[in-house]
């Protein structure tokens, strides 16, 4: 079973989709050259008339070049990885507005105005009943569960549960969070947070992976909370959190160095020698002659060796400015 990965170019008014078997993974690698790259790269794939779902597709992009939108989403290894393709991409993309999108194909679809059930059945968002709390002995959770208790004060834990599931277990579980042990201070930053505040009803989130559902609010058994989404943004929690539980503050610069590493060397600009070439006058009587196989040829729809030069140039300013602070 591949890593499958849908994508989709808007431009003049008009929208196709194509498919990959296997680049889900390369989801990033894919737009971060820039966006005629990303759509030369899409467009190179197979052309396709109907849509993953969310459990089949495990990457996407579209690039809506008539309003300069870009969505996507794609698995990261870690909170660092993500948000260093996100400041990647701000800076290759100017005057995009680069959006992660994080109810998945749910965005995709939503965006170009066919709602977000489109590849969903009804009642696919699943719920259970929490025979515990996920509390977990792990430095590095999965997410960090936060709550303000009856006297004003916040109490956090780690979990190894993803966002998105502490929400599918419903407001009970907010009592089990109550009776949970302690867990360790995070050494690592978790994919995501959740804040719970019962008395105020209200409900934060934050997440660096898809939490598929989280706009068709109120989930089930949560009428009458509202929710603070907050995208990417940790920040929010990170001031609720109690001083003795706070968010570790990886640097992004080795996240920035593995996105470098998965790019290949610009080919070199062969354009003007060949000009040279075939201008140079042959002997009499002849015509010149260049042998293209002596030229290293660049794949149409990979990155050029311009764009390549632009992102790695990207890539060493951000790296210094990671390294800098």
């Amino acid at each position: 079973m591949g890593a499958r990965a849908q994508y989709v170019v808007v431009e003049d008014g008009a929208w196709q989709r194509y498919y990959s078997h296997w680049a889900a993974g390369r989801v990033v690698d894919d737009l971060l050259p820039g966006p005629a790259a990303a759509t030369r790269c899409f467009r190179a794939n197979r052309e396709i008339d109907e849509w993953l779902d969310d459990v089949w597709c495990e990457g996407a992009a579209l690039v809506d070049h008539d309003r300069r939108i870009l969505l996507w989403f794609a698995f990261a290894d870690s909170w660092a990885d993500h948000m260093a393709a996100r400041a990647v991409l701000a800076r290759i993309w100017p005057g995009w507005d680069v959006r992660f999108a994080h109810d998945g194909m749910g965005d995709l679809t939503h965006h170009l105005g066919l709602g977000r059930d489109l590849t969903r059945p009804p009642g696919w968002f699943e719920i259970f009943e929490p025979a515990g709390f996920a509390d977990t002995e792990c430095t590095e959770p999965s997410t960090v569960v936060s709550l303000r208790l009856p006297d004003g004060s916040v109490r956090a834990w780690g979990s190894d549960w993803e966002p998105i599931e502490h929400l599918a277990a419903g407001p009970g579980l907010i009592d089990r969070i109550v009776a949970s042990p302690a867990t360790p201070v995070p050494t690592d930053m978790p994919s995501g947070g959740v804040h719970f505040d019962p008395r105020a009803r209200t409900v934060s989130l934050w997440a660096v992976e898809t939490v598929a559902g989280i706009h068709d609010w109120p989930l089930p058994r949560w009428h009458n909370w509202s929710l603070d989404f907050r995208g990417d943004d940790h920040t929010r929690q990170a001031k609720l959190l109690p001083a003795d539980f706070p968010f570790p503050q990886p640097p992004l610069t080795a996240a920035l160095r593995r996105l470098g590493d998965g790019l290949s060397t610009p080919l070199p600009d062969n354009g003007p020698l060949l000009a040279r070439a075939m201008a140079a006058p042959g002997p009499e009587g002849t015509a010149p002659v260049v042998n293209p196989a002596a030229l290293t040829p660049h794949e149409p729809a990979d990155p050029s060796p311009a764009e390549l030069t632009a992102l790695r140039t990207t890539l060493d300013a951000l790296i210094a400015g990671a390294e800098v602070d």
